[in-house]
């Protein structure tokens, strides 16, 4: 049974921080160019009060003027450069986001990916790390900088007319405390609309991955109202965000129209009364005009912001679940006797865990058994009695609920995965073939594989052909899962592919269900060949393919009813000698009258 699922606590700008290190250098580079850039932009108010109160007064502004015009050109090219560094810096932090979350997933243990769909997966790793890029960008230093600039701006304002000051802090609260407290909403909004976003992507995963099986049941039009129905979801999650951005907005138009026309009106009536000079209001106007634009940019900041922590919440979820093989042994697992036997089963059973409140399955029960070093070992039985199953525990898919199952003499549970499945070679039911070339996948598990000796594992298992199909040879591409081969190619490319990699022990889960008799004939050739020397453990429902195994294992309801030899099973085993039966092996028993 599988252990309950962590929660991700909440979390905030301090879960930025793995993302933000590795970048540090850049972003330290973006701030000092920040602040460079707000230190030129808050002295251009200052230059332009002495440009305008040096003509009033006939006074020489020559300096003044060029003075601003480097200014505005020098804090525009640094802004530039500023922008190009913080883009490049967010696109690397996306970059990290996905190598980190896409090393984690293709770790997890494989009951996550039974219980999770393969589609909001993909939006995780897609879409919520895309709203990373904006955390940088808009959210993170844009209101850092904005901040900056507010402040240099209000100090300069205080100095310049403490009472036009008050005047727009006043304006100013009132218009921003309904921002900001609408913007602390987007955070569950945008999680909400990431999570219907992963519902509609996983939807047409499912759709698109059964296209043939949609087309041929002809159900096309409900399959699209399927997708339908989520795209739907998505846009009703969407609007609820874009209906507050649309108080946030016109509250911050509100408030910088507001802004400036109450400093123009109270700045006027000052000019005329002679407390300030025209070119105090106008360099006054430009500082309310750095102050409240900034604002605004950082409450738009703010909600950028919170959108994106919400994709990091949802990225945290699957970072929290633990890797397969995490609390593997920090010691060398000790090796077994010389005579011990290549894979043992020992009172093993096993229920997959619990779900919707239903008891958990029972699909084992106290099933022993020993298959010797260079032994041909069959299991055999009818469908559900668990026979895949326990090949899939050998390789660690899953954990045993009782019992153990020890590889040459060592508990699997002592062997950490990656020296406990370089000593299998492992060909699943299902013969999933990998979208790309067949020399990608014959590489698969053996990366350095010259094209001579992948060439004589395709002949060996009678796919030569396939070499020779096109100039292309090892680089034919197989389409996405192989959809460019036959159910019987992809069966042999897989088995190819392991046999390629020659582990000390084979696990071969139905390796013929997809072949005709020649073909057949052919793979049976092929294992005998590379099987010299090697341990088999084969799950077969044609008996025909392992009448000459050493010791044939017959399971039915997840338990051991019988071993032996074909020839004793037919006499010993009524179960064997019906299945025997019913695929004319041997005469099929009649009742007497």
């Amino acid at each position: 049974m599988t252990a309950e699922t962590p929660t991700a606590p909440e979390v905030g700008l301090r879960t930025l921080w793995p993302y933000l290190r590795t970048h540090r250098t850049s972003l330290l580079l973006v701030a000092v160019l920040s602040l460079i850039t707000t230190a030129g932009t808050l002295a251009q108010p200052v230059l332009t009060r002495d440009v305008i109160d040096g003509l009033q007064h006939s006074v020489p502004v020559t300096s003044s003027v060029i003075g601003l015009c480097v200014l505005l050109v020098g804090a525009a090219s640094i802004n530039g450069l500023r922008h190009y560094l913080l883009q490049r810096t967010a696109e690397g932090l996306v970059l990290t986001a996905r190598r980190r979350l896409a090393g984690h997933l293709l770790r997890l243990p494989i009951t996550e990916y039974d219980n999770r769909r393969t589609g909001d997966l993909l939006s995780r790793v897609g879409a919520d790390t895309t709203l990373l890029r904006a955390v940088v960008t808009s959210g993170l230093f844009e209101t850092v900088t904005g901040a900056i600039t507010v402040v240099g701006a209000a100090t300069a304002m205080i100095v310049l007319d403490p009472v036009l000051f008050g005047v727009t802090l006043v304006g100013l609260v009132v218009g921003l405390s309904g921002g900001i407290f609408f913007a602390r909403k987007v955070r569950g909004m945008s999680r909400q609309a990431q999570e219907r976003i992963g519902d509609m992507t996983a939807a047409v995963e499912r759709s698109i991955t059964a296209a043939r099986t949609i087309r041929a049941s002809r159900a096309e039009a409900r399959e699209t109202a399927t997708v339908v129905h989520s795209a739907e979801q998505a846009f009703r999650a969407g609007i609820r965000i874009a209906r507050l951005q649309a108080i946030v907005e016109p509250a911050m138009v509100t408030t910088i129209q507001g802004s400036f026309l109450l400093v123009l009106g109270v700045g006027g009536a000052r000019v005329a009364s002679g407390t300030i000079t025209v070119g105090d209001l106008v360099a006054f106007v430009l500082f309310v005009f750095f102050l409240v634009m900034p604002l605004g940019q950082a409450l738009n900041a703010y909600t950028q912001l919170q959108a994106g922590l919400g994709a990091l919440q949802r990225m945290e979820e699957v970072l929290v679940i633990p890797l397969e093989g995490e609390q593997a042994p920090p010691v060398p697992a000790p090796r077994g006797p010389a005579d011990a036997p290549a894979v043992e089963f020992d009172r093993v059973g096993f229920a997959y865990a619990a779900q919707d409140g239903a008891p958990p399955a029972q699909i084992l029960h106290e099933v022993s058994f020993r298959a010797p070093a260079g032994s041909r070992t069959a299991l055999v039985g009818p469908s559900g009695a668990g026979k895949s199953t326990l090949l899939s525990l050998v390789e660690r898919f899953y954990e045993t609920s009782s019992g153990s199952i020890r590889v040459g003499g060592t508990d699997i549970r002592d062997l950490d995965h990656d020296t406990l499945r370089g000593q299998l070679g492992y060909v699943e039911q299902e013969s999933p073939v990998l979208a790309g070339t067949l020399r990608d996948n014959l590489r698969l598990a053996t990366p350095d594989a010259t094209d001579e000796r992948m060439r004589q594992v395709l002949d060996a298992v009678n796919l030569g052909e396939l070499v020779e199909r096109t100039p292309l040879g090892l680089d034919a591409q197989v389409g996405e899962g192989g959809v460019l081969l036959s159910g019987g190619e992809r069966q042999r490319l897989a088995i190819a592919r392991t046999l390629l990699a020659a582990p000390p022990i084979l696990l071969l889960d139905e390796p013929t269900s997809n072949l005709d008799a020649r073909n057949e004939a052919a793979l049976r050739a092929a294992i005998d060949t590379v099987a010299s020397g090697r341990t088999l453990l084969i799950v077969a429902h044609r008996l025909s393919t392992v009448l000459d195994a050493d010791q044939i294992v017959v399971l039915e309801h997840g338990r051991v009813v019988a071993t032996g030899r074909h020839h004793e099973l037919l006499e010993t085993s009524p179960l064997y000698r019906e299945l025997a039966a019913h695929q004319f092996l041997v005469a099929p028993l009649v009742e007497a009258d």
